[in-house]
């Protein structure tokens, strides 16, 4: 039983919680309850969208510093691939993810939220990457996937800083999607999730991975990705049921299976 990360479902949704007060720091218990709870998402047929919360107060404000003064470089390098991997397991889950951040996201905080497919925040949120004033870097992706979501010049900005981010410059440079009252975060989330709970869940899985892995190489290569993701639809219950509902009914009446 987890101690600080849980998976609640409702009507399809799946809220991955983070309960570790005050600030929900990151340390390796919390970081291994996300991984387990990640992977349940995944294979939960009833679970067709995730949202990632922290509760009304806070998200995620970054690692558990003490645990990381205790580490030596060897235990680091020992442990810095699972440490990756942990935080970065929502970004592996292959359903539409959304983080819904309160009060703050930062350093690893962030970083689990960068997995996500879409953030909404409050507008009281900041957000950012200090470790650069503890003498380290991101280390649980943040390098990595934040420079490709804003742009390198943005990304060192932030990293090279330290400083934080406020709501109105996190949604102008796209690092966020949506702004809302603070008290509106987990609400705004659950919209957005809510849309796919009907829909084709092999077919968002695939749009998922071409983007996903797509980024990851040249266009070329990109291209068949989607060619190889794309012919594979036609093998599922889903492409059948649609394009059957489409020329019978007209768009948007099909009911998929998720097969």
């Amino acid at each position: 039983m987890a101690e600080f990360v849980t998976l609640e479902v409702s009507d399809g949704i799946g809220t991955i919680r983070l309960d570790r007060p005050p600030m929900n720091a990151l340390n390796r218990q919390v970081q291994e309850e996300i991984r387990a709870a990640a992977r349940e998402a995944t294979v939960r047929a009833d679970v067709k969208a995730v949202i990632v919360y922290g509760g009304e107060k806070v998200f995620a404000a970054g690692a558990d510093i003490k645990e990381l003064a205790e580490t030596s470089f060897v235990q680091m390098s020992e442990i810095i691939a699972d440490l990756q991997s942990a935080i970065g397991s929502i970004a592996d889950i292959p359903k539409p993810t959304v983080a819904a951040i309160t009060g703050y996201a930062l350093g690893g905080g962030l970083e689990l939220a960068l997995g996500a497919d879409r953030r909404v925040i409050g507008d009281n949120v900041k957000v950012g990457t200090p470790e650069i004033l503890l003498g380290i870097i991101p280390g649980g992706g943040g390098t990595q996937r934040l420079a490709r979501l804003v742009g390198p010049s943005k990304a060192k900005d932030i990293v090279f800083t330290g400083r934080f981010v406020g709501p109105d410059e996190a949604l102008e440079i796209g690092l966020v999607d949506e702004v809302v009252a603070p008290d509106e975060v987990y609400n705004a989330a659950r919209t957005w999730a809510s849309q796919f709970t009907g829909a084709a869940s092999r077919a968002l899985a695939a749009a998922k991975a071409a983007i996903d892995q797509g980024l990851d190489t040249d266009l070329g290569t990109g291209l068949k990705i989607e060619q190889h993701v794309f012919a594979s639809l036609f093998a599922t219950a889903d492409r059948t049921i649609g394009m059957e509902s489409f020329m019978a009914n007209g768009p948007g009446k099909a009911v998929f299976t998720g097969e």
